[in-house]
């Protein structure tokens, strides 16, 4: 896409954010700006970001860019603080969606003789319905199986014959575990995974154990859902879907724009999207884009896998630790499952962790003491900063059957 297409996308939609949304228009006149002072995307970092709370205070309607009518859909995210944020799609957004979606299976290898089963939540969380529109609109037979009730998931994919599953990938841990114990065997080949940030060693550990492919897929529900990029076969990247968003990275503290290869938080802007665009949205979420052409052949704009969240950052004794970091270390070492759990407390008005493992087997005392040394060692090489370590009886943590809970604050 040529810059000048690019411009064109934004000044469109920046205009129908100035003419239909008072909130945008407000904050414009506020800066001193119009929509017409965008001559170019660079200019874009002249104009106001778009924050979760900025959905909240508009609950429910406040951020629509269409009259209410025209809505044919509406999804929310859970509330923290007690109201969900509300997303609304016109039939153009559904129609957007189910595309973005359907390039990127086709980009993850899914194809037509596939048959997908979706055991992400269907309802107001946006991956069940999300990837089960793309999935059919790839022309793949889908099962919508949703969350839970694992017993009959292996059911379906062993008389269903599923080729492809799409769940969070703690989910499919805790899936390769019933698998092992029954000693079913399946046809997976592949899996599209997401809504949580997960390591190379995690990917790893369910490749091996599956025997299948792992993708990793990102979205999120305040821009449209699962499908604003995806990781190729040569899991080099996640592959923008430039068609539909805009993405800039910027310093998490101050917001200022960072070159490209250097790590920030994600900033999204929507294109194309009728009931509810969103200019210059802060996701949260760490990454970076990355230089270059994928080895695949294409071209066009790649993201880093996600690292984390920065809200999600713990700061123990001064130093940055992502949960993702622990669960890198954790898949260093042998011996342990990746089914863990962080425990955070406060000594003295300083944080304090501590990391709670299962090993894949029980051990006797010498054997866990060796396996607790080794990975304390990997904890401390990994992050710079020592933290506590404790092994769990295998099974003793509780099982996601949606984004896994990692972080625990204590007494």
């Amino acid at each position: 896409m040529t810059a000048e297409q690019r411009t064109s996308q934004l000044r469109a939609l920046i205009e129908r954010l100035y003419d239909r949304v008072p909130l945008y228009r407000e904050r414009m006149e506020a800066l001193g700006i119009v929509p017409e002072d965008l001559r170019s995307p660079e200019d874009l970092r002249k104009f106001p970001f778009t924050v979760k709370q900025d959905l909240r205070d508009a609950y429910p309607y406040g951020l629509l860019a269409c009259d209410r009518s025209d809505l044919a859909r509406l999804h929310a995210s859970s509330g923290t603080t007690g109201k969900p944020t509300v997303v609304g799609y016109t039939r153009k957004d559904l129609d957007l969606w189910a595309e973005a979606v359907k390039n990127c299976m086709e980009t993850a290898g899914v194809g037509p003789r596939d048959i997908v089963q979706v055991t992400f939540g269907y309802g107001l969380f946006t991956g069940g319905l999300g990837i089960h529109d793309g999935a059919e609109a790839l022309g793949a037979t889908v099962i919508p199986a949703s969350g839970g009730f694992s017993e009959r998931q292996l059911l379906l994919m062993e008389d269903l014959g599923t080729t492809v599953i799409a769940c969070t990938p703690s989910y499919a841990l805790h899936l390769a575990d019933l698998i092992e114990a029954r000693g079913l065997k399946l046809k997976l080949r592949l899996g599209i995974f997401g809504a949580e940030p997960w390591s190379e060693a995690l990917r790893k550990k369910i490749e091996e154990r599956l025997g299948i492919r792992a993708i990793d897929i990102y979205g999120l529900s305040e821009v449209m859902g699962p499908g604003v990029a995806i990781e190729c076969p040569c899991q080099a990247g996640l592959h923008l879907q430039e068609d539909l968003f805009h993405a800039e990275i910027v310093d998490p503290e101050t917001g200022l724009p960072l070159p490209d290869g250097e790590e920030g938080e994600l900033v999204l802007t929507t294109l194309g999207k009728e009931g509810m665009p969103l200019l210059r949205y802060r996701t949260r979420d760490v990454t970076r884009i990355l230089p270059g052409t994928c080895a695949c052949g294409r071209e066009g704009t790649r993201l880093a896998r996600i690292r984390g969240r920065s809200d999600d950052m713990l700061i123990i004794r001064g130093v940055n630790v992502y949960p993702s970091q622990i669960e890198t270390a954790l898949g260093r070492v042998e011996g342990l499952s990746l089914h863990y759990l962080l425990e955070v407390s406060d000594k003295e008005g300083l944080k304090e962790l501590t990391v709670c493992c299962e090993p894949l087997e029980t051990l006797d005392r010498e054997g866990m003491a060796q396996l607790t040394r080794r990975s304390q060692q990997e904890l401390l090489a990994l992050l710079g900063v020592r933290v506590g370590f404790r092994l769990v009886e295998p099974g003793s943590l509780s099982r996601s059957e949606g984004k896994a809970a990692r972080v625990r604050n204590v007494a």
